[in-house]
C-alpha cells in the first residue's frame, strides 16, 4: 500500500512538473499573441483617426461672430471638409482666419466626431476715422483699421484725419489716447476730433478748441482741460501739459 502511494505521489509530482513546463513553453506564444493583437488594435485605431473618412470633417462651425460675418469665415476652412479630423492643421486654419482684418482672436478646435469649430473674437470699433479720401474706417483699441462703413456706428467717436500723416500708427495712437481719456461728461460735449499727426490731435468742446497734442500724460491733460474750461477760453493747449496755455 505504501509503495502504491509513493508511485502516485511520484506521478503527481511529474504531472505538475510537466504542466509547469507546458505553461512555460506557452508563455512566449501568449506574449506574441498579445503583442500582435495590440499592434493590430493600434493600427486599426490609427487608420480610423488618420486614414479613413469615418471621422472626417463634415461641417465647419463658427462661434462668436455676428451673423453677417459667419459665412465668410466658414469659407476659409471649407477646404478641410472630407479631411480626417485628426489630420486637420488647426494652427494653419487659425492663421488663415486671422488674415481677415475684422478678427482679433481665433481658436480652432476639433469637435468630434465630424465638426471643425472656429471660435473667433471680432474686433470692436473704438473710433471711426474719416480718412483723407472721405471714407469712414473703423479702428479698434489697438489702432488696427479693420473695415470701411457707410455710417458711423452709434456711440463710436468720429475722428477726422487731415492728411496722410494722420493715418499712421502713431497718429492713431494719439487719437485713441483722447477717446480713451475723456470722461463721459466731457466726451458728450465734444463736437469734433481731428488728427494731423502723431503729435497733433485737437478737438472742440462747446466754443473752446483744445489742442491735445500726442499720446501720453492723459490724466494730467484731462485735469487741466476740465479746470481751464471753467474760465470759458477760446483755446486750451495741453500738448505740453507741464506748461499749458489758454486764452
Amino acid at each position: 500500500m505504501t509503495g502504491l502511494t509513493e508511485r502516485r505521489g511520484v506521478r503527481s509530482a511529474k504531472d505538475r512538473f510537466e504542466d509547469r513546463a507546458r505553461a512555460v513553453r506557452r508563455r512566449p506564444l501568449r506574449r506574441a499573441a498579445y503583442a500582435i493583437l495590440t499592434l493590430a488594435l493600434a493600427v486599426l485605431v490609427g487608420w480610423t483617426f488618420w486614414g479613413s473618412t469615418l471621422l472626417s470633417v463634415r461641417d465647419v462651425a463658427v462661434d462668436g461672430l455676428p451673423t453677417g460675418e459667419v459665412a465668410a469665415v466658414r469659407a476659409v476652412a471649407t477646404d478641410q471638409i472630407g479631411t480626417p479630423l485628426a489630420r486637420v492643421d488647426t494652427g494653419a486654419v487659425s492663421a488663415r482666419v486671422l488674415t481677415r482684418a475684422e478678427i482679433a482672436e481665433v481658436k480652432v478646435v476639433r469637435s468630434w466626431p465630424h465638426t471643425l469649430t472656429i471660435k473667433a473674437v471680432p474686433r470692436t470699433a473704438a473710433l471711426v476715422l474719416r480718412n483723407p479720401q472721405g471714407q469712414l474706417e473703423v479702428v479698434d483699441a489697438g489702432g488696427v483699421r479693420f473695415g470701411i462703413v457707410q455710417t458711423r456706428p452709434a456711440g463710436v467717436p468720429l475722428v477726422t484725419a487731415t492728411s496722410a500723416d494722420a493715418v499712421t500708427p502713431g497718429a492713431l495712437t494719439a487719437a485713441l489716447s483722447v477717446v480713451g481719456a475723456l470722461p463721459p461728461d466731457l466726451a458728450r460735449t465734444v463736437s469734433g476730433i481731428t488728427v494731423g499727426g502723431a503729435n497733433l490731435v485737437t478737438f472742440t468742446t462747446g466754443s473752446t478748441e483744445v489742442v491735445w497734442g500726442g499720446a501720453g500724460q492723459e490724466d494730467l491733460k484731462v485735469r487741466i482741460v476740465t479746470t481751464l474750461l471753467r474760465t470759458h477760453p477760446k483755446l486750451i493747449d495741453v500738448s505740453a501739459p507741464q506748461t499749458p496755455v489758454s486764452r
